[in-house]
């Protein structure tokens, strides 16, 4: 119980910092290094890497993560239960209300590298602005869960913990950064989404 409300404390004090880096990105503060931060991404990685990024960037999509949670919660119901998945609908929401309320416009077309002819029906849910990330709020979620779990289980070795977690850090790695480079979202929207889910995470575990 006290390290669940020691995760909750955290987890609220991430979204404190969430609700406050919204504010600020709604008083367009850090537009230079949004700017500067893409174009220094595209100018470094190769355009062949657009196809990669284009696909890999799927797998943060919400119908795929969504299938993900579900199945992960089946496998370990006697760990999560029933508020893991309301705080991922709460993290869709208080997604959908951001990109509605704090005005922060995506990168312009000149930008876009996304060269895959295909797309899951969430992606069309579109409100005109790109803040938060929910790539990346998803993305943050998930890990964050699965972090937790890495730190419980008692059936894997350090060396299985240290690998796992890893993959999980690489794969991070490149799904955050594939949403700056394929200019579907500036750094800050990423920032942003990273806060939120993590700090969701954390939060629902306080009720597990």
């Amino acid at each position: 119980m006290r390290k669940n409300l020691t995760l909750f404390f955290i987890g609220g004090f991430l979204f404190l910092l969430f609700v406050l880096f919204s504010y600020l990105v709604d008083k367009d503060l850090f537009y230079s290094f949004d700017f500067d931060i893409t174009v220094k991404l595209q100018d470094k990685i190769p355009r062949r890497f657009d196809n990669f990024f284009s696909s890999f960037s799927i797998i943060g999509s919400f119908e795929v993560v969504s299938v993900f949670l579900v199945g992960f919660l089946i496998i370990k119901r006697k760990i999560l239960g029933i508020f893991v998945p309301v705080f991922y609908g709460i993290l869709h929401v208080l997604e959908i209300f951001g990109k509605v309320v704090v005005e922060h416009p995506g990168p312009p077309f000149m930008f876009f590298r996304n060269d895959i002819d295909f797309a899951f029906p969430s992606s069309h849910v579109a409100t005109g602005y790109s803040y938060p990330s929910g790539h990346s709020a998803r993305t943050a979620f998930i890990s964050a869960l699965l972090f937790l779990w890495l730190i419980k289980s008692k059936k894997l070795s350090l060396t299985q913990k240290l690998f796992i977690l890893s993959v999980i850090v690489i794969f991070d790695g490149v799904m955050l950064i594939t949403r700056i480079y394929l200019g579907e979202h500036w750094a800050t929207d990423v920032i942003g989404g990273i806060l939120l889910g993590a700090s969701l995470a954390l939060i629902s575990t306080f009720f597990v």
